[in-house]
C-alpha cells in the first residue's frame, strides 16, 4: 500500500475507533465516522489546478509552460509545480473526486463533485483595500470573489436540489481553505516595507474569518484552514533582499519568517473563536510553516538534497538560482535534473516532492490528534478538540 494511502487508512481506523467509543457516552449515540465526498477549494497558486490557467489576466502564464507539470502529468496543467500540489495528495488519500476548476465548469454535474476556486495571484484582501494602503496586487481576484464563486456554484446546484439536499451536499464536503496571504504581504513588503505587511495581519485574518463564516452559514461542517509558509526561506524573497539578516540555523530572512509566524498565531486564535461560536463545526489548522522549516533546516532527513534554498526551475543561477527575469519557463531557463531534491520548483512554489511532505504531515496530524468529526456528534460528544495542529 502506497505509504500516503496507509496514512489514511490509520487515519480513518483512528476516528472509527474514536467514534466507537465515542457511542459508549450517554449523548453520542449520533456519532458514527464521517465520510467525505468532495473538495471545495479556496486559496492561491499553492491550491490552483487550473483557473489561472484560464482567468484573462494570469493566462498563458508560467504553468501553461513546459516544464511545469512534468513529474507526474507529462504536461503543464495550470499547476505551479512539478507536477501534484498539497490538494491533489489529500484528495488521492481520501479518494474523492478531483474537484473541477470554478473558470473550467459550467454545469451542475462538473460541480456536484466538488470545486476549486483558488487563483494563482489571488489576494486575501480586495485589491480596492490593498490600493487604499498603496499596495497594488497584479491579479484582481481576492478571497472574497471565491467566496462569491462558491455561492454561485450553490446557486446552479441548488436548481436542482432542495435545501436540504444542498445542506447534505456541503456538510459531506470538505472545506479546504489553503495558504492565503502570501500575495499580500509579498506585494506590500515589495511596495512598501514589513511593517506595512506586518499591519495587514489582523485584516487578512478578519478576511479569512469572514470567509469561513460564509462557509459554515452555507453549512460547511469540516473545514481545514493552511497556515502560512516561512516566507523568509523562499528564494524569490532570499534573492530580492541578499543582504538581509538571516537565520543561522536554517539561511532564511529572519524579519520575514516573524511576519509568517505572527500571520499564524492570529490565524490559530481565530480558529479557537470560531470553534467556540460553532460547537458543531470542526475547524483544522494545518501548518505548513514548521515542515518547511524543518526541510530547510535538514534537507537530507526528508530526503532533499544540499540546495534547499534554491529554486530547481529557472535561470537565476547564483546561491538560490532564482531571477525575475528569467523565472521558470521561460526561454533560455531549465529544470534541474531531479525536482525530487529541491523543496522550490521556480523559487515561488514547491516542488511535487514538498507538496507530498506536507500532505503527509497534515494527514499524520489528524491521525495523532483522533480527530473526531463534530459533523455527526454533539459538542459533549467529542473526544478531542476540533482545532487540529498538522504535526
Amino acid at each position: 500500500m502506497a505509504p500516503l494511502r496507509l496514512a489514511v487508512a490509520i487515519l480513518l481506523l483512528a476516528l472509527l475507533v474514536a467514534a466507537g467509543a465515542a457511542a459508549h457516552l450517554p449523548t453520542a449515540g449520533c456519532c458514527r465516522l464521517a465520510r467525505y465526498a468532495r473538495f471545495f477549494c479556496f486559496g492561491d497558486s499553492l491550491t490552483d489546478t487550473g483557473n489561472a490557467a484560464i482567468f484573462p489576466s494570469t493566462a498563458g502564464g508560467p504553468s501553461t509552460r513546459p516544464p511545469y507539470g512534468e513529474t507526474h502529468f507529462g504536461r503543464p496543467t495550470g499547476r505551479a509545480s512539478d507536477g501534484r500540489l498539497i490538494i491533489d495528495f489529500l484528495v488521492e488519500g481520501l479518494k474523492v473526486p478531483q474537484p473541477t476548476p470554478y473558470l473550467a465548469g459550467r454545469t451542475t454535474a462538473e460541480f456536484i463533485n466538488g470545486t476549486n476556486f483558488a487563483v494563482g495571484g489571488a489576494t486575501a484582501l480586495d485589491p480596492a483595500f490593498l490600493a487604499s494602503r498603496g499596495v497594488m496586487s497584479s491579479v484582481p481576484v481576492s478571497l472574497s470573489n471565491e467566496t462569491t464563486w462558491f455561492h454561485n456554484v450553490l446557486q446552479l446546484l441548488g436548481g436542482s436540489s432542495s435545501e436540504h439536499e444542498l445542506r447534505k451536499i456541503t456538510a459531506s464536503s470538505v472545506f479546504y481553505v489553503g495558504e492565503i496571504g502570501l500575495n499580500d504581504y509579498i506585494y506590500s513588503h515589495i511596495d512598501q516595507s514589513v511593517d506595512v505587511a506586518a499591519s495587514l495581519v489582523p485584516h487578512i485574518i478578519g478576511a479569512i474569518r469572514l470567509a469561513l463564516t460564509e462557509m459554515v452559514s452555507a453549512g460547511a461542517r469540516t473545514l481545514v484552514v493552511t497556515g502560512m509558509l516561512p516566507l523568509g526561506c523562499e528564494p524569490q524573497l532570499l534573492a530580492l533582499f541578499p543582504g538581509d539578516d538571516h537565520d543561522p540555523a536554517t539561511g532564511c530572512v529572519a524579519r520575514l519568517n516573524e511576519l509568517a509566524e505572527l500571520h499564524n498565531r492570529a490565524l490559530e486564535r481565530m480558529l479557537g473563536e470560531l470553534r467556540r461560536a460553532h460547537p458543531g463545526r470542526l475547524f483544522l489548522y494545518a501548518d505548513i510553516y514548521r515542515h518547511v522549516i524543518r526541510a530547510v533546516a535538514s534537507p537530507a532527513a526528508y530526503g532533499f538534497g544540499g540546495r534547499p534554498l534554491a529554486a530547481c526551475c529557472g535561470g537565476g543561477g547564483g546561491k538560490y538560482n532564482f531571477d525575475f527575469a528569467a523565472f521558470c519557463g521561460a526561454p533560455g531557463t531549465a529544470a534541474c535534473a531531479d525536482p525530487s531534491e529541491f523543496v522550490s520548483w521556480d523559487g515561488v512554489h514547491f516542488t511535487e516532492a514538498a507538496n507530498r511532505l506536507i500532505a503527509r504531515a497534515m494527514l499524520r496530524g489528524l491521525r495523532r490528534r483522533r480527530a473526531i468529526a463534530a459533523t455527526v456528534c454533539p459538542p459533549s460528544a467529542r473526544l478531542a478538540s476540533p482545532l487540529v495542529t498538522a504535526e
